[in-house]
């Protein structure tokens, strides 16, 4: 599949058309712009456009994309992925290396003793994680990969109260990635075992969304503190390609400060605080 054709299909039919100045009559066979709607408010021709999204057109200039961009109505992360899949060059690229914490960010997270916090790479690996995460998750955390674990295994799903908008955040992050890193085979390799295993995967991967995240809510279900909502913040690590610094927070003198604590309290005293996770 050709990844540019792809994502400029799915963004085309999700356009309304009354958005962009048109008429929206009950003829219409599509879902969203056709396709000589898109070269006509792009500036291209249609015969251009139509080999754009039939992958024979290759690298097509910036000022194309950005009105193809204004056209359908991408974001800045969209439109920056619709730039980098445009662009890919055609020559061999190096793998992505295999990220080592430093033991200065390994200290870090050892300081934040009251909030869960851990180190993700881009393919959504934990590459280290303090004690709270491990409590949160039931398990030692490091090494674990947060989407096998969101698609694949029951305690995913029932650890995340907000499932549905974990999957559409985890399957726009690898999308993203996926464009980023397109001779990553580790994160091919992943992306083709969620695609064999969950339906739901297939579903939203078919969509071709990408999404970045920089803070939200973030809610879980656990087995020993009940419901518990945090705030996350994504910090990206300038000198670690594809790394986050994830953490994760309760107000003070929240219900939810208080059920952090009392898992931080649990955990001390050795006692299991979920039950044995995947």
């Amino acid at each position: 599949m050709d990844d540019l054709a792809d994502f400029l299909r799915t963004r085309r039919a999700r356009v309304r058309p009354e958005s962009v100045g048109l008429h929206a009559d009950t003829r219409r066979r599509v879902s969203g712009l056709r396709r000589e709607e898109v070269a006509h408010l792009s500036g291209v021709s249609v015969d251009y456009y139509v080999r754009l999204e039939q992958g024979r057109a290759r690298r097509p200039s910036a000022q194309v994309l950005d009105a193809l961009a204004r056209t359908l109505e991408l974001d800045e992360v969209e439109r920056e992925h619709l730039h980098r899949l445009a662009n890919r060059p055609g020559r061999p690229r190096r793998r992505p290396s295999i990220a080592r914490p430093r033991p200065e960010l390994l200290r870090v997270l050892e300081l934040m003793a009251d909030a869960p916090a851990f180190l993700i790479d881009h393919r959504m690996t934990v590459l280290a994680a303090n004690r709270l995460a491990d409590l949160l998750y039931g398990r030692s955390v490091e090494g674990l990969n947060i989407a096998r674990h969101l698609f694949l295994y029951e305690e995913g799903r029932e650890l995340f109260a907000d499932w549905e908008g974990c999957a559409l955040d985890t399957v726009g992050h690898l999308r993203l990635a996926a464009g980023r890193c397109p001779d990553d085979p580790e994160l091919a390799a992943l992306i083709g075992e969620l695609a064999m295993h969950s339906e739901r995967f297939r579903q939203l991967w078919a969509r071709a969304d990408v999404r970045t995240r920089t803070h939200g809510r973030k809610v879980y279900r656990h087995a020993a503190v009940g419901r518990l909502e945090l705030h996350q913040e994504n910090f990206v690590l300038p000198d670690c390609a594809g790394t986050e610094l994830i953490v994760q927070s309760a107000a003070p003198g929240s219900a939810d400060h208080d059920s952090l604590r009392l898992l931080a309290a649990l955990g001390a005293t050795g006692d299991p605080v979920v039950p044995d996770a995947v």
